[in-house]
């Protein structure tokens, strides 16, 4: 089945960064769009960055300037390079990508920041 699995997630200091990695198995997705999403308890979740597999890219509010989506089509991979975290982006990071006409999602990983 197809499985999408985030890590590099974990406690930092405000200021400090995080790699986050998404790597799909089941589908190749170097044909389809994939992005990172975070959510925090008790508010919708939000999209941080997709990028198509031509490699356009958006961002959100939360990540223009600190954040770089990237991908790996061989390793059917998705990256989320953070810099200068903040209090705010404390959340779970989820990584999906658009299959079959559908979101396929990973189980996510906690980042944490403090200050």
């Amino acid at each position: 089945q197809v499985q999408l699995v985030e890590s590099g997630g974990g406690s930092v200091q405000s200021g400090g960064s995080l790699k986050l990695s998404c790597v799909a198995s089941g589908a190749d997705f170097s044909t389809n769009t994939m992005a990172w999403s975070r959510q925090v308890p008790g508010k919708a979740r939000e999209l941080v960055a997709s990028m198509s597999s031509s490699g356009t890219i958006d961002y959100g509010p939360s990540a223009k300037g600190r954040f770089t989506i990237s991908r790996d089509h061989a390793m059917n991979a998705v990256y989320l390079q953070m810099n200068s975290l903040n209090v705010e982006d404390t959340a779970t990071y989820y990584c999906s990508g658009n299959k079959y006409a559908r979101a396929f999602w990973g189980q996510g990983t906690q980042v944490i920041v403090s200050s």
